[in-house]
């Protein structure tokens, strides 16, 4: 992989960048572009990036159900201040618990399909 600045003052940072992430991988840099050579993958590398990759689902999860949790406060606080009545919260609790649902699903989806990538040889 090469990477190839717009600002040639900012490869000394991409690359301290790239070399303080997890990624495995040492830039070598020229002066105008920096270079990446990726080793081939090790099944235990593999079962590294299935973890990390398990690990970034579980976190998009944590993240929905916030969002879910806080979604719902702002419709109790409404009913609660008579902007909206009970029957409208139980509407928008039974949409905001569908959507909650799609986007887990989502999230196992492409956990399951990156799984599989990763796992074939």
């Amino acid at each position: 992989l090469v990477i190839q600045p717009y600002d040639a003052g900012a490869i000394k940072a991409i690359e301290k960048a790239i070399q303080n992430s997890d990624l495995g991988v040492n830039p070598s840099n020229d002066g105008k572009v920096i270079r990446l050579s990726f080793p081939p993958l090790t099944a235990e590398r593999r079962k590294d990036y299935v973890k990390m990759v398990k690990h970034m689902a579980e976190e998009g999860r944590v993240a929905v159900r916030n969002a879910r949790r806080g979604a719902r406060h702002d419709l109790e606080a409404m009913e609660k201040d008579g902007q909206i009545s009970s029957d409208d919260l139980d509407r928008a609790e039974k949409e905001l618990e569908k959507l909650t649902h799609a986007q887990i699903a989502d999230i196992d989806s492409a956990l399951e399909h990156k799984e599989k990538e990763l796992t074939e040889v």
